[in-house]
């Protein structure tokens, strides 16, 4: 089995990957931008938008466990094409809404099953190509999301002014049909089903009874998803990206309305969100290459609490040139803990159970996405501000990062009666401690 060769295949996957990210990513964090047309046309409540958006987070991230289980089983070619035709279908749909619980069918069912494959899968399988420099490649690959977020509202914002939301909505489905469906294709699940290694992994050679595998082995212990679920690191990893998402959602879907609201134009305020998808590629690459060097843990407890510091202006900044400072940095620790989850993932629980440990992962963010953006639309609806929402998504963001200082390296439990056995008698004993 070899390394490379003349050109590695994991670099045709990596771009693959970040194809999908920009198409179906960009499409995800243009919902701001369609918040006020929307709602505005159906005379909805910010609480009842955001509910839509919430139903489809939390049905997302459920279904993200299964999608993360059929990577690890079928690969992710299968997963990617379903999840991109699901998504095409229903921002399809949305362009002929008429009701409320279209609203909630297309968006929250359709859509929620389609994006609950577009992150865990294509990341997952990444992480698998790659050891060396994991972090800095996922990083670049997760810059997709970025790209996206930078391409799309601006785009999706002139079309609506132009145009209508429903024609937006209509060239979303057609742009992911064609960018999603054509990067699945050349996703391939695991080096090794080429006769690869991983992108600088080295052969392991065969031991003899008892022997010890080396650090890297013994360093990273190969868990099972009920093996992961046992271990408080896998319950601190959950809350922490739990709360990451309260943030993030809170203020991706609401920014836009919130400064619509203090006068500033529609079309400056879809620049907010490419601007923190600018910030959030440069911290995507400038965190993978952090968590290389000082550690994934480390690396999400600094971006964590830039950007909860970063979400606390926005209770006093009210000028267009204060909103991009806040979006550049705001972006700036959002992409720099995105990359530091999966890469920890690895780290903590090895690659056995990778993408199905990441769906359920996924599925603690979008319930705290889901919580995040109902939450803003409450608050606003009660109080006409959005001043406690922005409080709490700063704290969330800062308790996250502090709870993955806390984690810990989980351990391998071995068999009680093993650790009195001779090395003589030819019984293996544990080498992941």
């Amino acid at each position: 089995m070899r390394t490379t060769g003349r050109f590695f295949h994991g670099w045709v996957v990596a771009a693959a990957a970040f194809v999908f990210m920009v198409a179906v990513w960009g499409a995800y964090y243009s919902f701001g931008v369609y918040f006020k047309p929307v709602s505005g046309d159906f005379g909805w409540s910010r609480t009842i938008t955001s509910g839509a958006f919430s139903t489809y987070m939390v049905l997302h991230g459920f279904v993200a466990i299964f999608a993360g289980r059929f990577t690890d089983r079928y690969g992710p070619r299968l997963v990617t094409t379903a999840c991109a035709l699901f998504l095409a279908l229903g921002y399809g749909l949305m362009s002929q809404i008429s009701s409320l619980w279209q609203l909630y069918l297309f968006y929250g069912v359709i859509i929620g099953v389609g994006m609950s494959g577009a992150y865990v899968s294509p990341v997952s399988v990444v992480t698998r190509w790659f050891e060396k420099s994991r972090g800095l490649v996922l990083g670049v690959v997760i810059c997709g999301v970025g790209i996206g977020t930078v391409l799309f509202p601006p785009i999706a914002t002139y079309i609506i002014t132009t145009y209508s939301w429903r024609t937006a909505y209509l060239l979303t489905a057609i742009a992911i049909l064609v960018l999603g469906v054509g990067s699945a294709y050349f996703l391939k699940r695991d080096p090794r089903d080429m006769g690869l290694l991983p992108y600088g992994a080295t052969a392991e050679k065969k031991t003899e009874p008892g022997a010890k595998t080396g650090a890297r082995a013994s360093a990273r212990p190969e868990l099972s998803t009920q093996e992961a679920l046992h271990t408080p690191a896998f319950w601190q990893l959950f809350t922490s990206y739990f709360l990451c998402l309260v943030c993030l959602e809170m203020i991706m879907v609401h920014l836009v309305p919130h400064a619509t609201d203090i006068g500033i134009s529609a079309a400056t305020a879809a620049l907010f969100l490419s601007l923190i998808g600018v910030g959030s590629i440069v911290g995507r690459i400038t965190g993978g290459m952090i968590s290389d060097r000082i550690g994934s843990k480390v690396n999400i407890a600094l971006w964590t609490i830039v950007q909860g510091i970063a979400g606390l202006s926005l209770l006093v900044i009210r000028e267009p040139w204060m909103f991009y400072t806040f979006a550049a940095v705001f972006g700036l620790g959002y992409g720099g803990w995105t990359p530091a989850f999966p890469a920890l993932i690895g780290e903590l629980f090895g690659m056995k159970a990778h993408g199905v440990i990441f769906g359920i992962i996924i599925f603690a963010a979008t319930i705290g996405g889901a919580a995040g953006s109902l939450t803003a639309g409450f608050v606003f609806d009660i109080t006409r501000s959005y001043a406690w929402a922005f409080i709490v998504a700063a704290v969330a963001n800062i308790l996250a990062g502090l709870v993955s200082l806390a984690i810990r390296q989980p351990q391998k439990k071995a068999a009680p009666e093993l650790e009195s056995v001779p090395a003589e008698s030819g019984v293996v004993h544990p080498t992941d401690k």
